[in-house]
């Protein structure tokens, strides 16, 4: 198998700060496996995530996600990972097929990188998110074939001091919330309890109790959300950003989270 070399630039060639547009200029186009026109694929049954939400609280926003991928009507996995870091001070959550979600927050998380290292200053939050809506429309070919990929974006934004939420569309429009989102299968379940609970200024505490409760009420709705497992010790992503940056809340945090949720259900005092 012969192995492409690195590409080699000379001391005047400027990479400029999109690491897109650099991996577009030094990769050979991809050509793909030719078919015959009027041809159809056969279908496969592909991996999706499904429920994800975002929550601004009066000092910033949280980020959960449930842990389970559907292929068709089975479990293709129960443990898979939908929430990550895109830089200190923002997070990105996708819904959609799970191999192209996790290679565009790859990408968009090395995006972040390069720029801040050749520009010298990270990009601002809006910044941010519209480099995110490149990466999303340009997933639009993909998508038309069902292989669709649709992320939130949320962080805390230095300049203004608060947090902020972004979600998207399968075009790559871009379009910020004032409050709230959700995205995935089990969203619209999800959202209905967020509309009733959020209030502005909650606090940190109260909105990761909320994103908790909201993706327990998918799980109620809809089989692609995946519940809590407490024989598998298996409870939703939880990340919060603020002003102290990004920090994922370990399994154990949001077990002790979930259990006290799960135990006032039972007291009868609702999800």
């Amino acid at each position: 198998m012969n192995e492409r070399p690195l590409p080699l630039f000379g001391p005047g060639f400027d990479p400029g700060p999109s690491f897109a547009d650099l991996l577009r200029r030094t990769s050979p186009p991809d050509a793909g496996p030719a078919q015959a026109p009027g041809a159809q694929q056969a279908s496969v049954d592909i991996p999706h995530g499904t429920t994800v939400v975002a929550i601004r609280f009066a000092d910033g926003v949280v980020l959960a996600g449930d842990r389970r991928a559907t292929s068709g009507f089975a479990i293709a996995s129960r443990r898979i990972e939908k929430v990550f870091p895109a830089d200190e001070y923002s997070g990105v959550a996708f819904a959609g097929v799970a191999g192209p979600g996790n290679e565009m927050v790859r990408l968009f998380q090395t995006q972040l990188e390069h720029y801040e290292k050749i520009e010298g200053e990270s990009l601002s939050l809006e910044g941010k998110a519209n480099q995110l809506a490149q990466m999303v429309r340009a997933n639009l070919p993909a998508a038309m074939q069902g292989l669709i990929v649709v992320p939130l974006f949320a962080g805390f934004d230095e300049r203004r001091g608060h947090g902020r939420v972004f979600s998207f569309d399968a075009t790559g429009g871009k379009y910020e919330e004032a409050d709230f989102q959700t995205n995935g299968s089990g969203g619209v379940h999800a959202k209905n309890w967020i509309k009733a609970q959020w209030r502005e200024g909650m606090s940190a505490d109260a909105a990761i109790d909320l994103a908790v409760r909201s993706l327990f009420a998918a799980a109620d709705e809809d089989t692609a959300t995946g519940g809590p497992d407490l024989v598998r010790h298996i409870f939703p992503t939880v990340a919060l950003i603020d002003a102290d940056g990004y920090r994922a809340w370990s399994d154990d945090e949001v077990a002790r989270r979930a259990q006290a949720l799960l135990g006032g259900r039972e007291e009868g005092a609702g999800l």
